[in-house]
């Protein structure tokens, strides 16, 4: 008899390969509900106590200094401590009530602590494969989301303060007016990844989640508490991060560069017209002017200071999500603008820049912003100040799927204006009176995939329409126009600071552009898979 061999075991399964880490959801974009940094309501609501504390210590500046400075008291400085018996410190001296005092001020205190908790605990954000969602509020709840195939861009915002305790502001921009869903705060590192987060899922990526067992399931909630106020403290306590590792920017702006563009802007020659009105009413005994001009002045200073130091520590970079800017001094700003975002390109150059070569490049795009809301402005200037070759190189970023036989045209071209070959149709020389100065360098080009509209002679500019954001495009015609046998060209993008017609064009022609950029237009928008770039990026590969 013969022993019979046992079958042998069946071999367990191979487990499934893991997905490689950029295809990985971090922990806080996992579909679940998180919290922000702990010193949120601290950065939001307590900037406000500080305000309040320091209106209490300026109305208490007499007593505080006889108290604590008395050798700083003058030896006829009775209105230093003559006080009033209706102070209410005076009240509690006399009554002996110091205690209930104490308590008094403790109870606040917690009130006010209390208070923070509860806006802290009922504040919360969630990452899905869709949207991102906030909701806030403790009486009276608020949830907003912000859908991943509209995001427009990622903003993340370090103001000064909030930069000493190593925190940031995200602000994911939405498509429609007041639509964006800010996460104030968070720590830099979490921000970062969040917005890594966001931007590969709104590129058409699908994440995986990382492997948990039952275990780390079950008390991820406390341990995601715990090491939230862990970082909290350690932020408070060691001051301000490491600086986020950036890409290197393509353009290097130098500080006297930036100075002296804002030195020589009509910003200034108003600065300077106002001191001159000032000189002179003063020298004539004018009052008016002064009280006219002077605060003027100081706010046009200030303006034009701010202008600085927002341009400061700019950089631009190209990242696989988008093209990433950064500007501001004291107040750091961080956005990646994703492909197909931009609507409309302006390149200008005022004629104080004409001898030192300088051109500024601005955007049209949907910012998500209320119309009153002022900061729109620095989200629209993508090159504050630069060369030809920095405004190439800026292009490049912004329109990426140019033909490399079209940039000599765009820039030599479009930016520098005209030449002996000029290939752009320029208004012709009966439009003079419309256009005296610039006739000869009025013109548009339409190409494959833009329509370029060149303008200016003192202040020179370049519109580029990409046609695939090309919302309409409109031919009008004046009486003036109807004698000269001219009319003007209108693309029709999202609103902003581009300036899209262009005027004193040859009827027939304008007639010829219009129906060509229509189909271009069509043609563009049709091919056009931008919203899901990432996606776009693996068919043609």
């Amino acid at each position: 008899m013969t022993d019979v061999a046992p079958p042998p075991p069946e071999s367990a399964p191979a487990p499934a390969p893991a997905p490689p880490p950029a295809l990985v959801r971090s922990p806080l974009s996992d579909g679940e509900w998180h919290r922000l940094h702990p010193l949120t309501p601290l950065l939001r609501g307590g900037l406000t106590l500080l305000v309040v504390a320091g209106v209490i210590v300026a109305n208490l500046r007499d007593r505080l200094t006889a108290t604590f400075l008395p050798w700083l008291i003058p030896e006829s400085g009775d209105e230093f401590t003559d006080f009033n018996g209706d102070d209410p410190i005076d009240f509690v001296i006399e009554n002996d009530l110091y205690i209930v005092a104490f308590v008094a001020v403790l109870v606040v205190l917690a009130v006010l602590v209390g208070l923070f908790y509860l806006s802290w605990r009922f504040h919360s954000f969630r990452i899905t494969g869709d949207d991102v969602e906030v909701r806030s509020g403790v009486l009276f709840r608020t949830q907003r989301r912000a859908p991943l195939d509209r995001v427009q861009g990622v903003n993340l915002t370090r103001p000064m303060i909030a930069r000493l305790v190593g925190l940031a502001k995200l602000e994911v921009v939405g498509a429609g007016a007041d639509a964006n869903v800010k996460l104030e705060y968070l720590s830099t590192a979490n921000a970062e990844t969040i917005r890594a987060d966001i931007l590969r899922l709104a590129s058409g990526r699908r994440l995986g989640a990382a492997g948990v067992d039952a275990a780390t399931a079950e008390s991820r909630g406390v341990a995601a508490l715990g090491h939230t106020v862990s970082r909290g403290i350690t932020g408070l306590i060691e001051g301000e991060e490491a600086p986020v590792a950036e890409p290197a920017s393509v353009v290097r702006i130098p500080v006297g560069r930036l100075i002296a563009s804002h030195v020589l802007s009509p910003t200034t020659l108003w600065l300077l017209a106002g001191l001159v009105a000032v000189v002179i009413g003063v020298a004539n005994s004018t009052p008016w002017l002064l009280f006219g001009f002077i605060p003027a002045i100081i706010g046009v200073g200030a303006y034009w200071v701010r202008s600085i130091t927002r341009s400061l520590r700019y950089s631009i970079a190209p990242t696989e999500d988008g093209v990433r800017i950064t500007f501001g001094l004291l107040t750091t700003v961080t956005e990646i603008v994703p492909p197909g975002r931009i609507h409309a390109i302006e390149v200008s150059q005022s004629i104080l820049w004409r001898p030192a070569g300088w051109w500024s490049v601005r955007i049209n795009r949907l910012s998500g912003r209320s119309a009153s809301d002022g900061s729109t402005d620095q989200f629209t200037t993508v090159l504050p100040v630069g060369t030809t070759a920095d405004v190439e190189a800026v292009l490049r970023l912004v329109l990426p799927h140019v033909p490399e036989t079209e940039w000599p045209l765009i820039v030599h071209e479009g930016v520098r204006g005209t030449g002996a070959a000029d290939s752009f149709t320029t208004s012709p020389r009966r439009a003079w009176p419309i256009r005296p100065l610039s006739w000869r360098r009025n013109g548009f080009r339409l190409t494959a995939d833009a329509l370029l509209l060149r303008r200016g002679a003192i202040w020179r500019t370049l519109a580029i329409l990409p046609l695939a954001r090309l919302q309409s495009l409109a031919v009008h015609q004046g009486p003036v126009d109807r004698m000269l046998r001219v009319a003007s060209l209108r693309g029709n993008v999202v609103a902003g600071p581009v300036t899209t017609d262009l005027a004193a064009v040859d009827r027939d022609v304008a007639l010829a552009a219009f129906g060509a950029a229509a189909d271009g237009a069509v043609r563009a928008a049709g091919s056009d898979r931008t919203h899901r770039w990432w996606a776009t990026e693996e068919s043609a590969t």
